[in-house]
């Protein structure tokens, strides 16, 4: 049956580069930190550590437990950003890239005669052998080729790292078996608590199931969806409507109080602000939220009408801040712009608040910072209420979000270039 989508999904990706990079590093247990404290986890760690336990989410003194000779790296997402691209560069030399999925994901359509096996699986073996001559041999991969993207994705899965997995439609569903429900693509821990309510312990389940039984349990047409891509079926991507922009954050020890914690958060929401005009949005509400040590989290949102300006999302953040209980020690901190829509489309209010910011207010200014923070950084200029967090608040890298260098980078200078000489 045909063949219709390679995905290539780099191992241990963060860690992985950080290897290419520094050569000390390899062969070692490494774990990849947001920032160097004994209070934080791994967001990453290589298969070297991997083996012995070491996973995202470990905290330190588990990785420590569980590997005393563990090397812990505080992780460069500039650098990671960059690599990223070179990486493009060389597999779309290969074969194109139809999507890129997250920093280390990418899935390509097979058209024509690329819908052979043995000419997918050539390509495939020719981009790994292209990565490691011209990027690293560092930089492994694992290769799905499936009837559709889903199949392709649980292919990639089968065999790591550096594999190359083909999976046929008439082989499913039984070839999908052997994995694990956490495995399945779109089954988090919330999702695989629900199957397990309903019975379905094992791949094997989900996979008899009826349709009908997986719209219930999803809640409405995806779990259909998810029926027929188990089948290997070609069921086309929904388009998603970016719903919100936004920025979380560890703090350091060193700024684990209340004046610390609003300096962080000030960073946040003009970090948010400017990705948030540079993509053509403007919001209508802002989300504040707080993680405490040993006590519950703390959350505020405020509404208004739609905003660009940075200025007014700072006056919002100050009201909602006057609102935080007291004498609590914060870890972590985020800020969410959310309501956004298109500011080509924003309608004006034809009778604002006296007291809210003017969703036009300060254009002008916020032309000319935009323009000085895209040539020199974004730390050149802010405003003051950041001055404690100046250093803090490094670009991060989520899971479906590549940062522009261009909008988020602190420093001015490329990362990759520099890390050459380490």
């Amino acid at each position: 049956m045909t063949l219709r989508a390679l995905l290539l999904d780099f191992n241990s990706y963060f860690a992985s580069v950080e290897q290419q990079l520094r050569p000390e590093l390899r062969g070692k247990p490494v774990g990849i930190l947001p920032v160097m404290a004994e209070t934080t986890c791994c967001i990453a760690a290589s298969y070297e550590a991997k083996r012995l336990g070491i996973k995202t989410g470990t905290t330190v003194a588990e990785a420590r437990r569980l590997c005393p000779r563990v090397v812990f790296v505080e992780a460069r997402p500039s650098v990671y950003v960059e690599m990223h691209h070179r990486l493009m560069d060389v597999v779309n030399g290969v074969i194109a890239i139809t999507e890129v999925l997250s920093i280390d994901e990418v899935v390509c359509e097979l058209t024509g005669s690329w819908r052979r096996e043995d000419v997918a699986v050539k390509l495939a073996r020719e981009a790994k052998a292209r990565i490691r001559d011209r990027v690293g041999e560092c930089l492994t991969s694992s290769v799905g080729i499936g009837p559709n993207r889903f199949i392709a994705k649980m292919a990639s899965n089968m065999q790591k790292p550096d594999g190359l997995t083909v999976v046929h439609q008439e082989e499913l569903p039984q070839a999908l078996y052997r994995l694990n429900l956490g495995d399945i693509h779109g089954v988090g821990r919330a999702m695989l608590a629900r199957l397990e309510r309903h019975g379905l312990h094992s791949v094997e389940a989900l996979c008899q199931a009826d349709r009908a039984t997986l719209r219930r349990i999803w809640g409405g047409v995806e779990g259909e969806r998810l029926y027929d891509r188990l089948r290997g079926v070609d069921v086309p991507v929904v388009p998603t409507r970016r719903g919100s922009i936004g920025h979380s954050h560890v703090l350091p020890p060193t700024l684990r109080y209340d004046q610390g914690a609003y300096a962080v958060l000030s960073k946040l929401t003009q970090k948010a602000a400017r990705r948030m005009r540079a993509e053509g949005f403007m919001a209508q509400r802002l989300e504040v939220w707080v993680d405490w040590r040993h006590r519950e989290p703390w959350v505020a949102e405020g509404r208004f009408n739609a905003l660009s300006d940075t200025l007014g999302f700072l006056r919002i953040l100050d009201t909602l801040w006057a609102e935080r209980p007291r004498g609590r020690e914060p870890i972590k901190v985020g800020v969410v712009l959310k309501g956004l829509t298109r500011a080509n489309q924003a309608s004006l209010p034809l009778f604002p608040e006296a007291d809210a910011p003017h969703p036009r207010a300060l254009p002008g200014l916020d032309a000319v910072l935009d323009r000085l923070h895209q040539r020199f950084g974004n730390d050149a200029i802010y405003f003051g209420g950041a001055f404690r967090a100046i250093h803090e608040a490094p670009m991060r890298i989520s899971f479906n979000h590549i940062p522009d260098l261009t909008l988020e980078e602190d420093a001015a200078h490329p990362a990759l270039s520099s890390s050459r000489h380490l």
